[in-house]
């Protein structure tokens, strides 16, 4: 039955038929990482910030809604951190504050806020260096505690195996939620490192602490999901509305595995990486989950298409986001009968053939999209993702509605409303969507072609292409992105030329 339903969907995409519109409500976000990335320290503080703006407005024009920003690439930190030291991706040097001295995190947030964007904290849990030159600085935990570290190949890293490293990273994720209004937490595939033919992890030490007597796989399974769980926990108790998510590798297990497993000849996330990715949808510990697909359509060993299709089904009732290769879907055309000289189109019509079962896409590297790599960021804005969409809410956090906008009004070519006071709560409103309407029917706030901004202040300044009077309606959206009901529609004459 599950063979048939994907012959079933390929025929459908590949017929020339329209799976689906831009839909209201779908992820839409771009990874931004930091490190290696060179530019960020030989830029002043100035520089660096006019870059990100520039970044953050090409990605919202590409209709995305969320960035997910590098701030701990490797133990270090582009925040104020209690806990670990400035990142050298950043200052040029591990260790050193730059000058004149910035928060980029606090920035990144203030700044894709401003543009109805979601900010993703994206934290990598276990690395520590890059290579075996590098030098930390004199402050860093270990010092303190090297026998907490171990070397796998030329870089260190923390020993999962430590209860005392899984207090750390929760201390470590607790500090940003705490004091900053991240939208989520977000981390990658790489909890234990990918491995070194012939090199087990040196982990003999931990385990002679704590295995008892587990098989070596299963104990470090059960360190990741220990770590998982944890920090699940930490992020609840600190703010039970941000959103905590994993971005595997994009393989959990190979059938020949496991009965469960994808159809796929890969390497496995279970058996290599020790990250059981699926027990963390099956407990709620995660609120969505992201594999990298970045796979062509065709691959022999790991499909797309076959992953895209296990993935919507091993949801678990969590958000599923599909990775997604600029480069790679860009790089090929697509398959016969299209005739398109790329894959963007035919994977995110594929992601949206699933509705429920996929929420949306994000794309990686983000830089790509900025720099429009053989003309994708034309794509997205101008088709794919030419309407604004929203993220989709999160009911296991809340599913109650906030009220509808009160005091609508429009005013020299702006519309005002009244906004609640912010209380430090789920229910707070924190976004406005402002939809336009030819007629006073608010059944069209269904449609995402009639959006026309989402704001995080209570105020809008009204487009001035408009020809002929037409109706605006304003729904707030509450931080399980839980959207009101419609306000009474107010109508605006076109403006005299």
């Amino acid at each position: 039955m599950k063979k048939n339903f994907l012959s079933i969907l390929m025929v459908v995409l590949f017929a020339g038929t329209v799976v689906a519109t831009n839909p209201k409500w779908e992820f839409r976000g771009a990874w931004m990482h930091t490190i290696n990335q060179g530019q960020y320290a030989k830029h002043s503080t100035d520089e660096n910030k006019a870059y990100l703006k520039e970044q953050l407005d090409k990605l919202q024009k590409a209709g995305c809604n969320a960035v997910i920003w590098q701030v701990r690439p490797s133990a270090d930190a582009l925040y104020y951190s209690n806990y670990e030291p400035w990142s050298r991706f950043l200052s040029g040097k591990a260790g050193i504050m730059p000058i004149p001295a910035w928060d980029p995190l606090q920035f990144m947030i203030d700044e894709c806020h401003a543009r109805g964007m979601e900010l993703h904290a994206w934290l990598n849990p276990y690395r520590v260096t890059t290579s075996a030159k590098e030098e930390l600085p004199f402050n860093h935990i270990f010092y303190q505690h090297p026998e907490r570290f171990v070397r796998y190949g030329t870089q260190l890293y923390f020993d999962p195996g430590w209860p005392e490293n899984i207090e750390f990273i929760s201390k470590v994720v607790n500090d940003i939620v705490s004091r900053y209004d991240v939208d989520a937490i977000h981390m990658d595939d790489y909890f234990y490192p990918y491995p070194i033919t012939g090199v087990d992890f040196p982990d003999d030490k931990s385990y002679a602490v704590y295995g008892n007597g587990m098989n070596r796989g299963d104990w470090r399974r059960q360190n990741c999901d220990k770590l998982i769980e944890t920090l699940h926990n930490t992020i609840v108790e600190a703010k039970p509305w941000v959103r905590f998510g994993i971005s595997p590798f994009g393989i959990w297990r190979n059938k020949k595995s496991d009965p469960r497993g994808s159809n796929t000849n890969g390497l496995q996330n279970y058996d290599a990486l020790y990250a059981d990715v699926l027990l963390w949808t099956e407990k709620g510990w995660v609120d969505y989950m992201m594999p990298q697909l970045y796979w062509e359509r065709e691959h022999k060993l790991a499909s797309h298409d076959i992953l895209n299709e296990w993935w919507a089904r091993n949801n678990n009732g969590r958000h599923m986001y599909i990775g997604q290769s600029v480069n790679r879907t860009m790089d090929r055309a697509d398959l016969a009968p299209s005739t398109e000289t790329s894959q963007l189109r035919s994977k995110i019509e594929m992601s949206r053939a699933f509705p429920g079962g996929i929420h949306g896409n994000c794309w990686w590297p983000g830089y790509s999209v900025t720099n429009n790599y053989k003309g994708v960021a034309d794509s997205l804005a101008n088709d794919l993702q030419s309407t604004i969409a929203l993220v989709p809410s999160y009911p296991w956090i809340s599913d109650v509605k906030p009220e509808m906008v009160k005091e609508l009004k429009c005013q020299e070519g702006k519309l005002m409303w009244f906004a609640p006071v912010v209380e430090g709560k789920t229910s707070d409103v924190v976004k406005w969507v402002i939809y336009q309407l030819a007629t006073n029917d608010v059944a069209g706030i269904e449609d995402a072609e009639n959006i026309v901004a989402v704001v995080n202040g209570n105020e809008c300044v009204l487009p001035n292409d408009v020809e002929g009077d037409c109706y605006y309606v304003v729904t707030a959206l509450d931080r399980a992105n839980n959207e009101s009901p419609a306000c009474k529609p107010i109508k605006v004459k076109a403006a005299k030329k």
